[in-house]
């Protein structure tokens, strides 16, 4: 089981041996990494000193000042701005996707673009969302995405969409998510010193249906990890980027 990928093909490559299956949640593109500003797509285009700059903006929650200075640098590349990034992302996905062993089930992060995996998940890799599929005698629901933010990342969805989603998987016993449930100890990140967004409707749906495990991602350092709701052992499989270990679910 893996999380926030962001860009580690190397580990991925490595991320199923010895299971049956693996499991991914999302988030395979590296936009920008906040622990070492001279990877990811952002400073590949503009440089590692822009990139320190907008790192430190959002810190700061200075959103606006962060987007004005994303303007100013997109408006010195020539090219599309869609097509940019487009061809960055379409690069990461080649690498990751091959890394997937055979059966990998995914989901979407908030950073992915789903439009384009269909051309990249080969056999033996199931995309789910809003769906549901066995695994060795047990059930397991995917959600992808995650909510609407001020950081506007590719795939943000309304609440309403997600719970709809929540909703479609139902009763289940093991439900994966991208973002956790909305619990301030899951979803507060100590390092950038925010509250990322988690799903109340997901924290309705593991209270009122019990599943097993509610696994997700999303937060990279979160204040805990671990933690239960009512019958439901709730986990944060960790951020795979810097870790290079899946979280492993035996039964």
């Amino acid at each position: 089981m893996v999380s926030d990928v962001h860009g580690n093909a190397r580990d991925l490559a490595r991320a199923g041996e010895g299971a049956d299956a693996l499991i991914c949640l999302g988030d395979l593109v590296l936009f920008l990494d906040y622990a070492d500003h001279s990877r990811g797509i952002f400073p590949d285009l503009f440089g590692v000193e822009n990139a320190d700059r907008i790192v430190e903006l959002r810190t700061a929650r200075r959103f606006e000042e962060a987007r004005a200075l994303g303007a100013r640098l997109w408006a010195g590349i020539e090219e599309d701005r869609a097509a940019v990034m487009e061809k960055a992302v379409r690069k990461q996905y080649a690498e990751l996707f091959a890394a997937f062993p055979a059966p990998t089930y995914a989901t979407y992060g908030n950073v992915d673009m789903p439009r384009l995996w269909p051309e990249y998940a080969g056999d033996g890799i199931t995309v789910l969302d809003g769906q549901r599929v066995e695994i060795g005698g047990w059930t397991f629901g995917f959600v992808g995405g995650g909510l609407r933010t001020p950081m506007r990342t590719p795939y943000e969805i309304s609440d309403e969409e997600y719970a709809a989603k929540i909703e479609a998987v139902g009763e289940v016993d093991v439900l994966c998510t991208h973002i956790p449930p909305e619990v301030p100890e899951l979803v507060y990140d100590t390092v950038a010193r925010r509250f990322e967004r988690g799903s109340r409707a997901l924290l309705d749906a593991i209270r009122r249906t019990r599943p097993r495990y509610s696994l997700f991602g999303h937060v990279h350092q979160p204040l805990v990890r671990r933690m239960r709701i009512g019958a439901t052992e709730c986990v944060n499989v960790g951020h795979f980027a810097s870790s290079g270990r899946p979280w492993v679910l035996e039964w």
